[in-house]
């Protein structure tokens, strides 16, 4: 029988607790979704306010994976949607993650939270922007770092406050909160952002995603800025070999970053760095970090 939880007043099936999904660590769905409850308040926070595509994979990241932005078939009727109309489908909602309720429903699926950079309320109108720093092998998380650290400086001589996460697969994520602003003028900010990081670092960054172009560099993805585009969440657990999180760090663990391993963290480590450092990315919900590009 399918256990029965309550959570704030909504009843809600949670199935095959005991079901390995990542067997490389051993770690249940069970564990899966008491992480999700435990990281509940900051990953709420990223997820306020924010339409949801889920990058679903119920028997782990072994088995079956499918992208859908569409509520999924038996979304319950107290779950929160919002009109994001697409060339497509004029009529189209997708899922607001709105309160711990939802977020457990959500976790049971077993999926991967992607949002975009603007909020339910003001479509196309980024609050933040996302530079995706992607190493193409040999390099590594710890060559995004020397490319992160080269961007935030550029960013502040823009007057921009610049926050780091990992991806929770190869590389890294820098978010800049922003006075709300019209997707396309972030987007072609951000070209011109992975450009100059190209120019100055010719033998480290390439902004073009061709991949004869991308061994040993760090691609910076400006492309997630466009309003029909998503990010992984912050916190979100990945679709990985093994249950890592798309972790926030802070810039003195991006500067002093040796190894992959020192970026990399999986479930068991987040609750421990909340409690050590809090959530590093607050400020990105606090309006008066919030800049204006040029």
């Amino acid at each position: 029988m399918t256990p029965i939880t309550e959570v704030e007043g909504r009843r809600i099936a949670l199935s095959n607790l005991e079901k390995v999904l990542y067997p490389a660590t051993g770690t249940t769905k069970g564990e899966l979704l008491h992480y999700c409850a435990s990281v509940s308040g900051p990953l709420l926070a990223q997820l306020d306010n924010r339409p949801v595509s889920f990058l679903r994979f119920p028997d782990g990241p072994g088995g079956q994976r499918f992208f859908t932005k569409n509520p999924p078939p038996g979304t319950p009727s107290w779950v929160k949607t919002a009109a994001v109309p697409r060339s497509e489908d004029k009529a189209a909602r997708q899922v607001v993650v709105a309160d711990l309720a939802t977020l457990m429903w959500a976790a049971n699926l077993v999926v991967e939270f992607h949002t975009p950079q603007w909020r339910a309320d003001a479509p196309a109108e980024a609050d933040r922007l996302v530079l995706d720093l992607d190493p193409g092998e040999p390099a590594s998380v710890v060559e995004c770092c020397a490319v992160a650290v080269w961007l935030r400086d550029r960013l502040a001589a823009d007057g921009l406050h610049t926050y780091a996460k990992t991806s929770g697969a190869k590389g890294l994520h820098l978010l800049t909160p922003l006075e709300p602003t019209p997707s396309d003028q972030v987007s072609a900010y951000a070209k011109t952002l992975a450009r100059e990081a190209e120019a100055a670092l010719p033998e480290l960054v390439t902004h073009k995603m061709a991949k004869a172009l991308r061994p040993g560099k760090v691609f910076i993805d400006f492309s997630q800025n466009a309003a029909a585009k998503t990010t992984a969440t912050p916190y979100t657990v990945r679709a990985k070999e093994r249950p890592t999180v798309s972790a926030p760090v802070s810039w003195p663990e991006v500067e002093s970053c040796g190894s992959p391993d020192g970026l990399t963290f999986l479930i068991g480590d987040i609750v421990p760095r909340l409690e050590r450092d809090g959530d590093l990315l607050a400020p990105l919900s606090d309006p008066d970090r919030a800049g204006r590009i040029p």
